[in-house]
């Protein structure tokens, strides 16, 4: 791919993910993997991009007075310490991509899901179940190498706890949060590595891509078609990475 052509996609992803109040760090590992060959950069310029993404959004739902902490401090006060543990896990890069592979499936399965719920309802969640819910999505956001709201956003909606907007601000401060411990873990276990001559543009890329979704999904543009994208693309994300490391089969 020419090394213009990295940046325009990741803008795009970026976008895309930030819309729906996620990071873009599935698809990012999935993209650098197929261009870099070292595991733990691939891992770290992922978190790194997946922050800044998901900090442009963070910001923008507290300006727009949506980020409630009361609602919020339970997922997080289980999920960052096992993020940062999981982060430092020594796993082989087959076994990590199979474990990235799996979770991303079981996403798209939630986030189609949540497409095909017919009614809304909102219900009270209580403290022990948040704390249970941020425990293990933080375990394995720390695992995976990616924030985690993939996998809480589709949970959430799904168990009907508060509207679509308030979901997202949580899964925006969440994925910022797992991926701060996620980078600690790296740094803490000596694998933090990144290429820095690609990693600027991207981070450029990312930021800008980044505050376009998180305007978008702020302003109340119907999200629905962007959903649907991203199951379809993290679906395929999933099932590539579970056929090329698990029976070396390229799709």
């Amino acid at each position: 791919m020419p090394e213009y052509g990295f940046p325009i996609i990741f803008f795009l992803i970026a976008f895309f993910y930030a819309s729906v109040g996620f990071g873009g760090g599935s698809s990012y590992l999935a993209l650098l993997s197929l261009f870099l060959t070292e595991f733990q950069e691939i891992r770290t310029l992922a978190l790194l991009l997946n922050l800044i993404v998901v900090s442009i959004g963070t910001y923008m739902f507290i300006r727009n007075d949506i980020f409630k902490w009361r609602y919020f401090w339970p997922f997080l006060l289980t999920s960052m310490p096992l993020s940062f543990l999981g982060a430092q896990l020594k796993l082989s890069e087959k076994i990590f991509f199979l474990v990235l592979g799996s979770a991303l499936l079981g996403a798209s399965f939630f986030l189609l899901a949540q497409l095909l719920q017919q009614t809304k309802t909102h219900r009270p969640l209580k403290a022990y179940k948040k704390l249970i819910i941020g425990s293990g999505i933080g375990l394995l956001s720390g695992i995976s190498g990616i924030g985690g709201g993939i996998f809480l956003s589709p949970t959430l909606n799904l168990m009907g706890w508060k509207d679509a907007r308030i979901v997202a601000a949580l899964s925006s401060i969440f994925i910022f949060c797992n991926s701060l411990a996620g980078l600690g873990g790296l740094i803490a276990s000596d694998t933090f590595r990144l290429n820095m001559p690609l990693t600027f543009p991207l981070i450029i890329a990312v930021a800008a891509g980044g505050t376009l979704g998180s305007f978008t999904s702020n302003k109340k543009i119907n999200t629905r078609t962007i959903k649907l994208f991203t199951a379809i693309l993290i679906a395929y994300v999933g099932l590539r990475l579970v056929l090329l490391h698990g029976w070396e089969l390229y799709i």
